[in-house]
């Protein structure tokens, strides 16, 4: 099983989140840490535009496959809030491997709110925004996650995340891109 360093976690979170968004973050970009909330790290990067995104991020506690000797890239889950883009709650899913091509991956919040997720490279997301808004609902009132997903070679995975600190991250990133 693999193990994430705490300390490392800000560094290689932040740095894989913003590589995978669209315009990667340059210099000029203003990336200031809301707090940290037991399992959860909140942040808002502000452009130089004047734009604005406040994302919450988390790790696994654990994570295991159905074969030995798996190696995995970054593994974790964000929410995101883009104001100006007028999106809220967008849940991104990072497992580290590229997913196998037309399979979906597969999230459940305390054994009993299930959800599907489109996967693309390594990266999984839910269908619309109101699939978004009722996982993070689940989410806020939860214990825990499971994040299920297979890679191109046909491994299988299952990431359990912790929601200890999950909803006071939520409201902080809430206040800080309030619409």
């Amino acid at each position: 099983m693999l193990k994430t360093n705490p300390m490392s976690f800000l560094a290689i979170s932040l740095s894989a989140f913003l590589l995978m968004m669209p315009g990667a973050a340059f210099a000029q970009d203003k990336i200031d840490l809301i707090g940290g909330f037991n399992d959860w790290d909140a942040f808002t990067l502000k452009k130089p535009n004047g734009e604005q995104m406040c994302y919450m991020v988390s790790v696994p506690k654990s994570w295991k496959a159905n074969k030995d000797g798996v190696r995995r890239g970054d593994i974790y889950i964000t929410i995101t809030h883009r104001p100006q883009a007028d999106v809220r709650d967008q849940v991104n899913v990072v497992v580290g491997y590229p997913f196998k091509s037309g399979v979906e991956a597969k999230a459940v919040v305390d054994g009993k709110s299930r959800f599907s997720l489109f996967t693309q490279g390594d990266g999984a997301w839910l269908y619309t925004s109101k699939d978004d808004a009722k996982m993070v609902t689940a989410m806020r009132r939860g214990n825990s996650l499971i994040v299920e997903g297979e890679s191109s070679r046909g491994t299988k995975t299952t990431d359990r995340y912790s929601l200890s600190g999950f909803t006071a991250a939520h409201n902080a990133i809430g206040r800080a891109c309030s619409r």
